[in-house]
Protein backbone atom coordinates (compact mmCIF):
# COMPACT_ATOMS: atom_id res chain seq x y z
CA UNK A 1 0.00 0.00 0.00
CA UNK A 2 2.84 2.32 1.08
CA UNK A 3 4.41 1.77 -2.55
CA UNK A 4 1.48 2.47 -4.29
CA UNK A 5 1.13 5.45 -2.46
CA UNK A 6 4.38 6.55 -3.29
CA UNK A 7 3.93 5.86 -7.03
CA UNK A 8 0.70 8.20 -7.20
CA UNK A 9 2.57 10.58 -4.80
CA UNK A 10 5.50 10.58 -7.68
CA UNK A 11 2.98 10.68 -10.98
CA UNK A 12 1.42 13.53 -9.85
CA UNK A 13 4.68 15.34 -8.99
CA UNK A 14 5.88 14.46 -12.27
CA UNK A 15 2.42 16.29 -13.67
CA UNK A 16 2.49 19.30 -12.07
CA UNK A 17 6.60 19.66 -13.02
CA UNK A 18 5.68 19.24 -16.69
CA UNK A 19 2.85 21.39 -16.45
CA UNK A 20 4.77 24.45 -14.56
CA UNK A 21 7.73 23.46 -17.26
CA UNK A 22 5.53 23.83 -20.57
CA UNK A 23 4.06 27.05 -18.56
CA UNK A 24 7.71 28.68 -18.42
CA UNK A 25 8.54 26.94 -21.80
CA UNK A 26 5.25 29.25 -23.14
CA UNK A 27 6.60 32.74 -21.52
CA UNK A 28 10.19 32.51 -22.51
CA UNK A 29 9.20 31.87 -26.36
CA UNK A 30 7.04 35.01 -25.87
CA UNK A 31 10.01 37.11 -24.36
CA UNK A 32 12.17 35.71 -26.90
CA UNK A 33 9.67 36.79 -29.87
CA UNK A 34 8.82 40.33 -28.54
CA UNK A 35 11.41 41.49 -26.64
CA UNK A 36 14.63 40.53 -28.72
CA UNK A 37 16.96 43.76 -28.03
CA UNK A 38 18.55 42.74 -31.63
CA UNK A 39 15.49 42.65 -33.34
CA UNK A 40 16.11 39.19 -34.06
CA UNK A 41 12.80 37.25 -34.86
CA UNK A 42 14.24 33.18 -34.32
CA UNK A 43 13.04 30.83 -36.79
CA UNK A 44 11.67 28.49 -34.44
CA UNK A 45 9.14 30.73 -33.62
CA UNK A 46 7.62 31.43 -36.76
CA UNK A 47 4.34 29.52 -37.71
CA UNK A 48 4.63 26.76 -39.84
CA UNK A 49 3.43 26.90 -43.23
CA UNK A 50 -0.13 26.00 -44.31
CA UNK A 51 -0.24 21.80 -44.63
CA UNK A 52 -1.42 22.69 -48.26
CA UNK A 53 2.26 24.91 -48.87
CA UNK A 54 4.11 22.65 -46.83
CA UNK A 55 3.04 19.89 -49.33
CA UNK A 56 4.37 21.57 -52.53
CA UNK A 57 7.77 21.85 -51.22
CA UNK A 58 10.67 19.13 -50.79
CA UNK A 59 12.12 18.83 -47.39
CA UNK A 60 15.68 20.76 -48.81
CA UNK A 61 16.35 23.74 -46.27
CA UNK A 62 18.20 26.73 -47.99
CA UNK A 63 19.73 29.53 -46.59
CA UNK A 64 19.29 33.08 -48.31
CA UNK A 65 20.80 36.20 -46.52
CA UNK A 66 19.66 39.42 -48.16
CA UNK A 67 19.77 43.20 -46.60
CA UNK A 68 17.21 45.36 -46.48
CA UNK A 69 17.92 49.08 -45.94
CA UNK A 70 14.50 50.94 -45.10
CA UNK A 71 15.07 53.06 -48.38
CA UNK A 72 15.19 50.24 -50.65
CA UNK A 73 12.97 47.68 -48.41
CA UNK A 74 10.57 47.47 -51.83
CA UNK A 75 13.64 45.76 -54.02
CA UNK A 76 13.71 43.60 -50.77
CA UNK A 77 10.27 42.62 -50.70
CA UNK A 78 10.24 42.16 -54.42
CA UNK A 79 13.53 39.88 -54.42
CA UNK A 80 12.26 37.73 -51.52
CA UNK A 81 8.68 36.78 -53.13
CA UNK A 82 10.16 36.05 -56.35
CA UNK A 83 12.49 33.37 -54.87
CA UNK A 84 9.78 32.35 -52.44
CA UNK A 85 6.75 31.72 -55.40
CA UNK A 86 9.99 30.01 -57.29
CA UNK A 87 11.20 27.59 -55.07
CA UNK A 88 9.74 24.45 -54.37
CA UNK A 89 12.48 23.78 -51.51
CA UNK A 90 12.27 25.59 -47.46
CA UNK A 91 13.63 29.23 -48.18
CA UNK A 92 14.44 30.67 -44.83
CA UNK A 93 15.30 34.20 -45.08
CA UNK A 94 18.23 35.95 -42.85
CA UNK A 95 17.08 39.51 -43.26
CA UNK A 96 19.98 42.23 -42.14
CA UNK A 97 18.47 45.45 -41.61
CA UNK A 98 19.10 48.18 -38.51
CA UNK A 99 17.16 48.55 -35.85
CA UNK A 100 15.26 51.47 -37.15
CA UNK A 101 13.78 49.21 -39.99
CA UNK A 102 12.63 46.25 -38.07
CA UNK A 103 9.35 47.26 -37.12
CA UNK A 104 8.35 48.34 -41.00
CA UNK A 105 9.99 45.22 -41.76
CA UNK A 106 7.38 42.81 -39.69
CA UNK A 107 4.46 45.12 -41.00
CA UNK A 108 5.15 44.31 -44.28
CA UNK A 109 5.79 40.60 -44.17
CA UNK A 110 3.20 39.84 -41.33
CA UNK A 111 -0.21 42.22 -43.60
CA UNK A 112 1.17 40.90 -47.29
CA UNK A 113 1.29 37.20 -49.60
CA UNK A 114 4.42 36.92 -47.67
CA UNK A 115 3.35 36.09 -44.00
CA UNK A 116 4.10 32.38 -44.42
CA UNK A 117 7.72 33.23 -45.47
CA UNK A 118 10.18 31.59 -42.84
CA UNK A 119 12.31 34.44 -42.01
CA UNK A 120 15.04 35.69 -38.88
CA UNK A 121 15.29 39.42 -38.76
CA UNK A 122 18.62 40.26 -38.17
CA UNK A 123 20.14 44.06 -36.61
CA UNK A 124 23.21 44.70 -38.07
CA UNK A 125 25.65 46.79 -35.71
CA UNK A 126 27.62 49.64 -38.08
CA UNK A 127 29.74 49.91 -34.59
CA UNK A 128 31.76 46.69 -36.27
CA UNK A 129 33.03 49.10 -39.21
CA UNK A 130 34.77 51.36 -37.23
CA UNK A 131 38.47 51.38 -38.80
CA UNK A 132 37.81 49.45 -41.43
CA UNK A 133 35.50 52.22 -43.62
CA UNK A 134 37.35 55.44 -45.00
CA UNK A 135 34.41 58.15 -44.41
CA UNK A 136 34.42 61.47 -46.09
CA UNK A 137 33.13 64.02 -43.31
CA UNK A 138 31.04 65.99 -46.16
CA UNK A 139 29.78 62.42 -47.62
CA UNK A 140 29.13 60.97 -44.57
CA UNK A 141 25.59 59.93 -45.22
CA UNK A 142 26.96 58.34 -48.44
CA UNK A 143 27.80 55.20 -46.49
CA UNK A 144 25.99 52.52 -46.57
CA UNK A 145 26.44 50.00 -43.50
CA UNK A 146 24.41 47.50 -44.92
CA UNK A 147 26.44 46.57 -47.83
CA UNK A 148 29.27 44.94 -45.82
CA UNK A 149 26.47 42.56 -43.92
CA UNK A 150 27.86 39.41 -46.43
CA UNK A 151 31.48 39.96 -44.64
CA UNK A 152 29.56 38.17 -42.17
CA UNK A 153 27.86 35.62 -43.45
CA UNK A 154 29.04 32.80 -40.60
CA UNK A 155 27.62 35.38 -38.24
CA UNK A 156 24.16 36.04 -39.53
CA UNK A 157 23.56 32.10 -40.13
CA UNK A 158 25.79 29.87 -37.98
CA UNK A 159 23.94 26.80 -38.11
CA UNK A 160 23.92 26.66 -41.67
CA UNK A 161 27.14 24.78 -43.49
CA UNK A 162 25.84 26.52 -46.78
CA UNK A 163 24.21 30.14 -47.81
CA UNK A 164 23.60 31.98 -50.78
CA UNK A 165 24.04 35.89 -50.61
CA UNK A 166 22.02 37.96 -52.80
CA UNK A 167 21.59 42.06 -53.35
CA UNK A 168 18.16 43.61 -52.48
CA UNK A 169 17.90 44.32 -56.46
CA UNK A 170 17.41 41.28 -58.05
CA UNK A 171 14.27 39.12 -59.13
CA UNK A 172 14.88 35.56 -59.33
CA UNK A 173 13.25 33.55 -61.91
CA UNK A 174 13.68 29.78 -61.39
CA UNK A 175 14.26 27.56 -58.30
CA UNK A 176 16.82 29.04 -55.98
CA UNK A 177 17.99 25.57 -55.09
CA UNK A 178 19.74 24.94 -58.61
CA UNK A 179 21.74 28.16 -57.40
CA UNK A 180 22.36 26.68 -54.00
CA UNK A 181 23.56 23.53 -55.38
CA UNK A 182 26.33 25.07 -57.27
CA UNK A 183 29.23 23.06 -56.89
CA UNK A 184 32.49 24.70 -54.91
CA UNK A 185 35.86 23.21 -55.49
CA UNK A 186 37.93 22.11 -52.58
CA UNK A 187 39.05 24.61 -50.60
CA UNK A 188 36.89 27.59 -51.98
CA UNK A 189 34.48 29.48 -49.42
CA UNK A 190 32.54 31.05 -52.41
CA UNK A 191 31.54 30.70 -55.91
CA UNK A 192 30.37 34.31 -57.98
CA UNK A 193 30.01 35.16 -60.84
CA UNK A 194 33.25 36.18 -63.17
CA UNK A 195 32.86 39.67 -65.19
CA UNK A 196 34.49 38.20 -68.16
CA UNK A 197 31.43 35.76 -68.64
CA UNK A 198 29.76 35.49 -71.86
CA UNK A 199 26.84 37.46 -70.46
CA UNK A 200 28.49 39.91 -68.94
CA UNK A 201 30.32 40.77 -72.48
CA UNK A 202 27.22 41.28 -74.10
CA UNK A 203 27.18 44.91 -72.16
CA UNK A 204 29.91 47.06 -72.32
CA UNK A 205 29.33 49.72 -69.47
CA UNK A 206 30.37 53.16 -70.40
CA UNK A 207 31.86 56.03 -68.34
CA UNK A 208 32.55 53.30 -64.92
CA UNK A 209 36.08 52.90 -65.24
CA UNK A 210 37.39 49.18 -66.03
CA UNK A 211 34.82 47.27 -64.52
CA UNK A 212 36.33 43.72 -65.61
CA UNK A 213 39.33 43.22 -64.11
CA UNK A 214 41.12 43.75 -60.78
CA UNK A 215 42.97 47.39 -61.78
CA UNK A 216 39.19 48.70 -62.09
CA UNK A 217 39.40 48.54 -58.36
CA UNK A 218 42.70 48.18 -56.88
CA UNK A 219 45.01 51.02 -56.92
CA UNK A 220 48.17 49.19 -58.86
CA UNK A 221 50.68 52.06 -58.13
CA UNK A 222 50.78 51.01 -53.88
CA UNK A 223 53.19 49.30 -53.22
CA UNK A 224 51.06 46.34 -50.73
CA UNK A 225 49.29 45.80 -53.83
CA UNK A 226 52.25 45.23 -56.17
CA UNK A 227 53.27 42.98 -53.18
CA UNK A 228 50.77 40.80 -53.64
CA UNK A 229 51.39 39.55 -56.97
CA UNK A 230 48.15 40.05 -58.51
CA UNK A 231 47.84 40.24 -62.39
CA UNK A 232 45.56 43.41 -63.11
CA UNK A 233 44.17 42.02 -66.10
CA UNK A 234 42.60 39.66 -63.70
CA UNK A 235 38.94 39.21 -64.54
CA UNK A 236 36.91 40.60 -61.86
CA UNK A 237 33.95 38.84 -60.46
CA UNK A 238 30.55 40.67 -59.12
CA UNK A 239 29.43 40.03 -55.32
CA UNK A 240 25.64 40.73 -55.15
CA UNK A 241 24.85 37.16 -55.85
CA UNK A 242 27.26 34.49 -54.59
CA UNK A 243 26.80 31.00 -52.78
CA UNK A 244 29.05 30.43 -49.86
CA UNK A 245 30.69 27.41 -48.25
CA UNK A 246 30.50 28.55 -44.44
CA UNK A 247 32.41 25.80 -43.30
CA UNK A 248 34.98 26.57 -45.41
CA UNK A 249 34.80 30.13 -45.23
CA UNK A 250 35.28 30.02 -41.16
CA UNK A 251 37.96 27.63 -41.22
CA UNK A 252 39.81 30.60 -43.11
CA UNK A 253 38.78 33.22 -41.19
CA UNK A 254 37.82 34.88 -44.47
CA UNK A 255 35.78 37.63 -42.27
CA UNK A 256 38.77 38.28 -41.12
CA UNK A 257 40.97 38.56 -44.19
CA UNK A 258 38.46 41.11 -45.18
CA UNK A 259 38.62 43.12 -42.23
CA UNK A 260 41.97 43.27 -42.45
CA UNK A 261 42.06 44.77 -46.40
CA UNK A 262 39.71 46.95 -45.40
CA UNK A 263 41.48 48.69 -42.08
CA UNK A 264 44.75 48.62 -44.76
CA UNK A 265 42.49 50.53 -47.44
CA UNK A 266 42.17 53.38 -44.46
CA UNK A 267 45.25 53.35 -43.20
CA UNK A 268 46.70 53.64 -47.18
CA UNK A 269 44.13 53.79 -49.70
CA UNK A 270 44.16 50.41 -51.87
CA UNK A 271 41.39 50.83 -53.68
CA UNK A 272 41.26 52.87 -57.42
CA UNK A 273 40.43 56.17 -57.56
CA UNK A 274 38.20 55.38 -60.83
CA UNK A 275 36.86 52.53 -58.76
CA UNK A 276 34.10 50.58 -60.97
CA UNK A 277 31.86 49.78 -58.37
CA UNK A 278 31.13 49.64 -54.43
CA UNK A 279 33.44 50.10 -51.94
CA UNK A 280 32.55 46.40 -50.86
CA UNK A 281 34.27 44.37 -54.18
CA UNK A 282 38.12 45.32 -53.40
CA UNK A 283 38.63 43.45 -50.33
CA UNK A 284 36.69 40.87 -51.34
CA UNK A 285 38.81 40.65 -54.73
CA UNK A 286 41.98 40.26 -53.01
CA UNK A 287 40.93 37.29 -50.48
CA UNK A 288 39.20 35.36 -53.14
CA UNK A 289 41.79 35.81 -55.83
CA UNK A 290 42.20 32.89 -57.78
CA UNK A 291 40.57 31.23 -54.75
CA UNK A 292 36.51 30.98 -55.61
CA UNK A 293 34.27 28.55 -57.71
CA UNK A 294 32.03 29.98 -60.20
CA UNK A 295 28.21 30.13 -60.64
CA UNK A 296 26.18 29.92 -63.75
CA UNK A 297 26.32 33.59 -65.71
CA UNK A 298 22.54 33.46 -65.96
CA UNK A 299 22.17 32.99 -62.22
CA UNK A 300 23.39 36.75 -62.23
CA UNK A 301 22.14 38.65 -66.00
CA UNK A 302 23.71 42.12 -64.59
CA UNK A 303 23.98 45.30 -65.56
CA UNK A 304 20.04 46.00 -65.95
CA UNK A 305 20.93 48.92 -63.72
CA UNK A 306 23.46 50.81 -66.14
CA UNK A 307 21.70 52.54 -67.98
CA UNK A 308 17.98 53.47 -68.89
CA UNK A 309 18.19 51.83 -71.73
CA UNK A 310 17.59 48.30 -73.11
CA UNK A 311 20.48 46.45 -73.34
CA UNK A 312 18.94 42.86 -73.78
CA UNK A 313 16.77 41.31 -75.56
CA UNK A 314 13.01 40.36 -74.08
CA UNK A 315 13.58 36.53 -75.26
CA UNK A 316 17.11 37.04 -73.02
CA UNK A 317 15.89 38.74 -70.13
CA UNK A 318 12.92 36.09 -69.79
CA UNK A 319 15.39 32.93 -70.20
CA UNK A 320 17.60 34.47 -67.48
CA UNK A 321 17.18 32.69 -63.98
CA UNK A 322 18.38 35.97 -62.17
CA UNK A 323 18.19 39.19 -63.18
CA UNK A 324 20.51 41.87 -61.30
CA UNK A 325 19.80 45.82 -61.88
CA UNK A 326 23.56 46.83 -60.06
CA UNK A 327 24.10 50.37 -61.41
CA UNK A 328 22.08 53.89 -61.12
CA UNK A 329 18.82 52.84 -62.46
CA UNK A 330 16.78 51.02 -59.83
CA UNK A 331 13.61 48.39 -61.07
CA UNK A 332 11.50 50.87 -58.39
CA UNK A 333 12.67 54.03 -60.62
CA UNK A 334 11.36 55.83 -62.76
CA UNK A 335 13.71 55.48 -65.90
CA UNK A 336 14.43 51.60 -64.66
CA UNK A 337 14.65 49.55 -68.00
CA UNK A 338 12.59 46.15 -67.63
CA UNK A 339 10.93 47.55 -65.04
CA UNK A 340 7.96 45.52 -65.73
CA UNK A 341 9.42 42.67 -64.87
CA UNK A 342 10.22 43.76 -61.42
CA UNK A 343 7.11 45.24 -60.40
CA UNK A 344 5.08 41.61 -61.33
CA UNK A 345 6.67 40.46 -58.26
CA UNK A 346 6.81 43.72 -55.80
CA UNK A 347 4.14 43.42 -52.93
CA UNK A 348 2.97 47.46 -52.36
CA UNK A 349 3.62 48.59 -49.20
CA UNK A 350 0.96 48.24 -46.36
CA UNK A 351 2.15 51.69 -44.81
CA UNK A 352 2.59 53.49 -48.03
CA UNK A 353 6.12 54.71 -46.98
CA UNK A 354 7.87 53.21 -49.79
CA UNK A 355 5.09 54.88 -52.03
CA UNK A 356 6.50 58.06 -51.12
CA UNK A 357 9.79 57.64 -51.23
CA UNK A 358 9.40 56.39 -54.92
CA UNK A 359 7.39 59.42 -55.62
CA UNK A 360 10.34 61.48 -53.99
CA UNK A 361 13.16 59.69 -55.95
CA UNK A 362 11.22 60.02 -59.01
CA UNK A 363 10.45 63.95 -58.74
CA UNK A 364 14.46 63.84 -57.96
CA UNK A 365 14.95 62.28 -60.72
CA UNK A 366 13.27 64.58 -62.78
CA UNK A 367 15.33 67.68 -61.97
Amino acid sequence: VNISILIVAVVIFLLVLHHNFLGLSDFLRQELSDSNPLGLQPIDFIPAAPQRLADERNDKEISVVIAASDERLGGAIAAMNSIYRHTRSNVVFHIVTLNDTVDHLRLWLSNTALKNLRYRILDFDPHVLEGKVQVDPQKADTLKPLTFARFYLPDLVPHAEKAIYVDDDVIVQDDILELYNTPLKPGHAAAFSDDCDSTTNKVAVRGAGNQYNYIGFLDYKKETIRKLAMKANTCSFNPGVFVANLTEWKLQNITKQLEKWMALNVAEELYSRTLAGSITTPPLLIVFYKQHSSIDPMWNVRHLGSSAGKRYSPQFVKAAKLLHWNGHFKPWGRTASYAEVWEKWYIPDPTGKFSLIRRHSEAYEAK
